[in-house]
């Protein structure tokens, strides 16, 4: 390899990207966009449930649990109806989520040490969402109906009522429990993934349809060279995009980053140059920009949104889903991000994922030397 001839195809590259002004622009702006979108507006945050309220009985012990419902961050009382039929229509309009009905003589049961029911109507249609705000309305009732039993057994007993049992909740790595700063760190990856992917996805379909390759042809310049020259440019780019994006996350999203900056680094340098030389393969492939842009998007936005653990998790996937996920390593970075950013982790645990990154990077690398060698020969 002569490293001559590897800084003259970087150089050209440089100066390509430097004079197409609006593909340098979109490649800076772009990744800090997504991430600005998807922080902001991607959250898995259920809280402040729009709620209405039936209170049939009209009782100081009604009102007491419609206090404790309006004393809730996870519930949003929108305000009192007095028929079935109002709630009816604000559910279908999609204007209350959730409803709690009170019914008559529940202070009378509640008095009497009897059983109360209350009555709770949610909006099944987003069955996720459905399924944590019932979740919520259910964990309140117990915990309001406990209150009363205990409240009501230290009137009738002399002594004080304990519990048996007396949950202590600790929540490790992210104790807020925000949904950004598990979205954050993995849309990371999403971003790098799609920019690398793109960014050279169209390099060498760009020299065929320019009529340039005839010229590169004719060089004594061999086909790791050119990868490597080609990759040059962009994975300054790269660089640039990865610091931004880190810099956003951890200054502006608030996302703890308790693990090693270094490592962040290493690990973020490998899974760009195994990017970057997957769209060097797509592109060496075809001879076609629109073709390569193409197989660019399906092959690095779609496994990485939907199959890298981003958002879904993989361990509700069917099995074979479960089992097709391995093979991308949009998959191992966002777990490496994770366990860096929220976790702290350092190798020793990380080791595994990071071994298949430079798993991928050098086959990818040498997959694309091997076809640039056949497309030169």
């Amino acid at each position: 390899m002569n490293l001559r001839r590897t800084r003259a195809v970087a150089r050209k590259e440089l100066l390509h990207i430097v004079r197409d002004a609006r593909s340098l622009t979109m490649a800076l702006a772009v990744p800090l966009l997504m991430l600005l979108l998807f922080g902001y507006a991607l959250t898995l945050d259920v809280d402040r449930i729009p709620t209405l309220i039936y209170d049939e009985d009209q009782t100081p012990e009604s009102r007491t649990l419609q206090a404790r419902l309006q004393g809730s961050r996870y519930f949003e009382i929108l305000g009192n109806v007095d028929n079935y039929k109002s709630i009816e229509l604000a559910i279908d309009r999609g204007h209350c989520l959730l409803a709690v009905v009170i019914p008559r003589h529940y202070a009378r049961k509640i008095l009497a040490g009897s059983v109360a029911d209350v009555q709770v109507l949610v909006d099944g249609s987003d069955s996720n969402t459905a399924a944590v705000s019932l979740g919520y309305a259910e964990a309140l009732l117990q915990a309001h109906s406990m209150e009363i039993r205990v409240l009501a057994y230290n009137r009738r007993a002399s002594g004080t009522l304990r519990l048996p049992v007396e949950g202590r909740l600790r929540v490790w790595y992210n104790s807020e429990i925000k949904s950004k700063n598990y979205i954050v760190p993995g849309m990371i990856a999403v971003i790098l993934m799609i920019i690398a992917a793109l960014l050279t996805s169209l390099t060498i379909a760009r020299e065929w349809e320019m009529g340039t390759m005839e010229q590169l042809l004719s060089t004594p310049l061999r086909p790791a060279e050119l990868v490597l020259g080609k990759l040059a440019a962009f994975f300054g780019i790269g660089l640039i995009d990865t610091a931004v994006s880190i810099g956003v996350g951890v200054f502006l999203f608030e996302v703890p980053l308790r693990g090693s900056l270094w490592l962040l680094a290493f690990t973020s340098c490998i899974f760009l140059f195994g990017a970057m030389c997957w769209g060097i393969l797509l592109s060496a492939l075809t001879r076609s920009q629109l073709q390569a842009y193409q197989m660019g998007m399906l092959t690095s936005f779609l496994p990485a949104f939907m199959l890298s653990g981003f958002i879904y998790a993989i361990e509700n996937m069917p099995v074979v889903i479960q089992i097709v996920t391995y093979i991308f390593p949009t998959r191992y970075f966002v777990t490496v991000l994770k366990g860096i950013f929220l976790k702290g982790v350092g190798l020793e645990i990380l080791w595994g994922e990071i071994a298949f990154l430079i798993a991928f990077a050098a086959l990818v690398f040498l997959l694309s030397t091997q076809k640039l060698k056949q497309k030169l020969a």
